[in-house]
């Protein structure tokens, strides 16, 4: 599922199930650090080295806000007002994707706080073939239409339903406001058709480009607009679009929840969302099947997201989102209490990404008390203490062991990280094209790693191929303890610890240029 932590709540209707309605908010382009993050085994020791009495205080120290997957939409807004376009944003958020065209097919949503289909619509309505004028509205019960003078008002007619739906009475997309149903008491409105699926939900069956426009909103802060984050508005349209398509091709039933993506319908729309995806329209990124991508995003990563479904990437500019850095003191006994091990002992993250500040994501968390020893994940133990994000650590313990992430971690930022053979970049000189650039990359960045002790030696193993960087006449290969990189002017050299950390922090390549030489300190 695609859970984003709310910045803040919009009042609640009264429905049958409860709708979380919220804004679900939470550069210099750098390479990631390798393995200079790489840990010692923790292995059966069960002493995190934090002292616990039965009255303690432990101090949490996290970033960021939701599940961290895929794009973070602070990040988004922060590397919008950079100068960042929305295909930069897309690109550098879900590496291996591409960017594709849907024909805006339809979408399926449960409007989970609604229970009865009773709509009017200006411009009139059609149930089947029959034309409902305006003034007039309609009561679905099943396959039955009722057909009244108004909301409420006298029996006009009774016909069928065929498809069980209520529709505009022009059919397609991007209907003017004046044929948008709109339910009876609120007038609350929604492009497309109303009627009940065959569980019983009321439904709203819509394009997907009319559906964006009710998620987009929702999903990110219409204000960004005024404040140079267009763009991120339309990697936010981009990504809502691809999500719900590819989720609807894995089974999920699609709802107006943070379950799915949070929808508000016509009501719910503004005019600069409206524009980002109208601008974007149709727009998708791809899988590697040539299928929508399951582009999950949260609000904050925190600095880095978590490289689950798509390689992590530094995140510079989640710095704008007021959960980039946070703190909680939780009580030892609330501690022991939620995870139900008695009165606790002892508390450790053991297993962590090592991605970002405090070694990042916790993914395993060790609770131990008076009534035994519970093993969580980073993720369990977030909903089990309540907090922010799965990136946390507890002040004073030791450094746990680093595990990578399971999709890996990202070389590049900004423009695609991934470019076709043939395109040329200015520079290249006799290389020619990305695919020359890669073949010499990769058979010098092979002859350094050998110079420097193999697979055993200094670098490590490999965290991924060969990879031009987007727009510049060089490429790198990310390795568990740093980074090679390599230009058709400087050949092949390592950066790793303190050195690669540096290179990074003052602008990496489009700052500093391509090492000259290695620095393996």
């Amino acid at each position: 599922m695609a859970r984003r932590v709310p910045m803040f709540h919009a009042p609640r209707r009264a429905g049958r199930r409860r709708r979380l309605s919220w804004a679900a908010m939470g550069c210099a382009p750098v390479l990631v650090l390798g393995g200079t993050l790489l840990g010692h085994e923790i292995g059966d020791r069960h002493d995190s080295g934090v002292r616990l009495a039965a009255n303690s205080e432990i101090t949490l120290i996290g970033h960021g806000l939701g599940h961290g997957r895929g794009m973070g939409q602070w990040g988004a807004f922060g590397y919008a007002k950079q100068g960042w376009s929305s295909a930069q944003i897309l690109s550098h958020f879900y590496g291996g994707t591409t960017a594709g065209k849907v024909d805006n097919p339809p979408v399926t949503v449960v409007l989970t706080e609604r229970d009865v289909v009773n709509v009017h619509a200006d411009a009139g309505m059609r149930v089947g073939n029959q034309v409902v004028a305006p003034g007039q509205a309609v009561r679905l019960s099943g396959s039955t239409a009722t057909i009244t003078a108004g909301c409420g008002g006298a029996v006009v007619s009774t016909v069928t339903a065929p498809n069980g739906l209520v529709s505009p009475v022009n059919a397609g997309a991007n209907r003017p406001a004046n044929e948008w149903l709109k339910f009876c008491g609120n007038n609350d409105a929604f492009r497309g058709s109303l009627g009940y699926n065959p569980s019983g939900d009321v439904i709203n069956v819509l394009s997907v480009d009319d559906y964006v426009k009710g998620v987009t909103p929702r999903e990110a802060l219409p204000v960004w607009g005024d404040q140079g984050g267009t763009e991120a508005l339309k990697a936010q349209a981009v990504a809502a679009r691809s999500y719900v398509l590819a989720a609807m091709n894995r089974g999920k039933v699609i709802d107006d929840t943070q379950n799915s993506q949070v929808y508000g319908g016509a009501s719910g729309e503004d005019p600069r969302t409206n524009a980002a995806a109208d601008a974007t329209a149709g727009q998708v990124l791809n899988g590697t099947d040539g299928k929508p991508a399951f582009t999950e995003f949260s609000s904050s990563t925190g600095g880095y997201s978590a490289g689950v479904g798509f390689p992590a990437a530094v995140d510079d500019g989640d710095a704008l989102s007021p959960n980039h850095n946070w703190t909680a003191q939780v009580s030892a006994a609330s501690i022991g209490s939620a995870f139900g091990v008695g009165q606790l002992t002892d508390i450790a993250v053991t297993k962590a990404n090592g991605l970002g500040a405090e070694f990042g994501r916790a993914l395993e968390v060790r609770v131990t008390g008076t009534g035994g020893t519970v093993t969580v994940t980073g993720d369990q133990a977030r909903t089990k203490l309540q907090l922010k994000s799965a990136w946390f650590s507890i002040a004073g313990q030791p450094k746990p062991q680093i595990v990578a992430p399971s999709a890996g971690v990202s070389s590049g930022s900004g423009p695609a990280a991934t470019l076709p053979g043939d395109i040329s970049i200015p520079g290249l000189g006799s290389l020619g094209s990305v695919s020359d650039l890669v073949n010499a990359a990769t058979t010098a960045i092979a002859a350094k790693v050998a110079e420097l002790g193999g697979t055993n030696g200094a670098l490590g193993q490999a965290l991924g191929p060969v990879l031009a960087l987007p727009g510049l006449p060089g490429a790198v290969q990310a390795f568990q303890n740093g980074n090679v990189y390599f230009s058709q002017d400087t050949g092949a050299h390592a950066l790793i610890g303190q050195a690669l950390q540096a290179f990074l922090a003052q602008g990496a390549q489009l700052v500093k240029g391509f090492p000259a030489a290695d620095q393996l300190n």
